[in-house]
């Protein structure tokens, strides 16, 4: 002899979405991680570097990527194949991933580098100021006697 089992359909209808809603709530948002507008795949437009107060482009080509979890990654290269390495940069490449966090009241972010092409960079944690203005997202170093300004598009 077979015993139905009877569930009623709205105890059927919230478990399921109870089910559905757990992950989504369990972890937090990137706006309220404060990663939201930084969130996303941007192409670099330009890059310039000099002295403060006079920069100059360099043909610079790359991309940005911040995702919802708090993580970064970044590639750009320099097509002159005599450039000289940088601390970023090997054989005119650039590429580092990591973590990030945003201090909103700063505006800047710091990426804890995890792997990088350039070695000595693993470990190091980098501040970036940065403004995002619609689709236009700008970086320079928090100090501008550094000088260099790089620009992206969203994607």
């Amino acid at each position: 002899m077979m015993t139905k089992l009877r569930v009623p359909r709205l105890w059927l209808a919230l478990a399921l979405a109870l089910l559905v809603s757990v992950p989504f709530f369990a972890q937090a948002s990137a706006t309220e991680r404060g990663t939201g507008s930084l969130v996303g795949v941007w192409r670099m437009t330009s890059l310039e570097v000099g002295t403060e107060g006079n920069l100059q482009p360099v043909p610079y080509s790359g991309q940005i990527v911040f995702t919802k979890s708090g993580t970064m990654s970044v590639q750009a290269m320099n097509p002159d194949a005599n450039a000289p390495d940088t601390p970023y940069t090997k054989n005119g490449y650039e590429a580092f991933y990591g973590t990030f966090t945003i201090n909103k009241a700063a505006r800047t972010f710091v990426v804890t580098v995890e792997s990088s092409l350039a070695r000595d960079l693993m470990g190091q944690s980098l501040t970036r100021a940065f403004r995002v203005s619609g689709n236009t997202l700008v970086l320079t170093p928090p100090n501008p006697a550094e000088g260099w300004r790089a620009t992206y598009q969203r994607v």
